[in-house]
């Protein structure tokens, strides 16, 4: 079997290369991104093309399957660049597939793909995906999702799979995550037990969370298998204010989810933090995910619970983590994170 990864680089991607290398089904992969990594792994080739604007085809043909997770998280300032890479580059990624004549077609959707939902229980793969209104990412990937709808319309003959993952989290990941979402000014001590004396406690902060590594088992059996359709991807326990707490050590304070909206909102528009407020609303405005259907039709157990991954992920903020591609290299910020603070904090894509 010839796999394609399109978006390898990142944190779901090279947890997927590394399961891909370890099965004895899949004999070839080719990992495309935007920047050629030195990061060397078995049986992986590297290809260059970014989905917004180069031919995508010659790399899918002669594949089994094309495994697209190339997606923006910043520029946050840049709606048309994040549109262009997510959306348009997504609807490339699929068109070429077509072009290509590739049988098998496994999509990273989200978590945020879904529209508002409860948090007093879980809910299954019918669950509407319109995205959080005030989310660009909620947005982005809700539309993904309608494309995805017309493609697997007009193309019966290929296999889709979409897989819809809560938060993901792994060591290697840590700088990735930091200049993403928090940005130069967040000390690496913050993450460490105790040097966090307070924690949110904010009702509707529940939300769910899978370590990296799990999730790249969870597509390689979505690239090996014969299932179609969607499947929630995440781990227990459902992560709360007082399960964050208790890792980080940390006293709840209850808090205003309005205050804390708008000190996000603020902050993000002096340029102090690359996050806007959206990506609140989404945590506090994603439902529940049931997970039963990958468990039982792809056959995907976690090996590690969300609170490991969470712990995996601070260990990595702590440790300065990262792997040898252009996403998660550990120096991507620059001396004294110089670089991150050149881009405006969410003005530009940055490192």
């Amino acid at each position: 079997m010839r796999v394609v990864v399109v978006g390898a680089t990142g944190n779901a991607g090279t947890s997927l290369l590394k399961s891909l290398a370890a099965d004895p089904q899949v004999e070839s992969v080719v990992g495309v991104a935007r920047r050629l990594p030195a990061l060397e792994l078995p049986k992986v080739q590297w290809a260059r093309a970014d989905v917004a604007r180069d031919e995508l085809a010659s790399h899918f043909r002669g594949a089994d399957a094309i495994v697209h997770l190339a997606w923006l998280i910043q520029p946050s300032r840049d709606q048309e660049t994040l549109r262009r890479v997510n959306v348009e580059g997504s609807l490339r990624v699929f068109q070429a597939v077509a072009e290509a004549g590739v049988r098998s077609l496994v999509y990273a959707s989200s978590v945020g793909a879904y529209s508002p939902g409860p948090k007093d229980r879980h809910v299954d793969e019918s669950w509407p995906t319109g995205g959080v209104p005030t989310s660009f990412y909620g947005r982005q990937k809700a539309e993904v999702e309608r494309l995805l709808d017309r493609f697997e319309a007009e193309h019966s003959a290929t296999r889709v799979v979409r897989l819809r993952p809560g938060l993901i989290f792994k060591r290697e990941s840590a700088e990735e995550q930091r200049r993403y979402f928090v940005g130069p000014f967040f000390p690496g001590v913050l993450a460490r037990r105790a040097f966090v004396p307070f924690f949110p406690e904010l009702p509707r902060l529940r939300f769910q969370a899978v370590h990296s590594d799990d999730v790249g088992e969870a597509y390689r059996l979505a690239v090996t298998g014969e299932v179609r359709g969607a499947f929630n991807v995440a781990a227990d326990p459902v992560l709360d204010s007082a399960e964050l707490a208790r890792i980080l050590d940390a006293r709840l304070v209850r808090t205003s989810p309005r205050l804390l909206r708008a000190a996000t909102a603020l902050s993000w528009r002096l340029h102090l933090q690359p996050t806007p407020p959206g990506w609140l609303d989404l945590a506090l405005g994603v439902p529940l995910m049931d997970t039963r259907r990958a468990r039982e039709e792809l056959g995907w157990t976690p090996v590690r619970s969300a609170s490991e991954a969470v712990r995996d992920l601070l260990a990595g903020m702590r440790e300065g983590a990262g792997l040898d591609t252009p996403p998660l290299a550990a120096g991507a910020g620059g001396p004294l994170r110089v670089r991150e603070l050149l881009t405006g904090l969410g003005r530009r894509g940055g490192a």
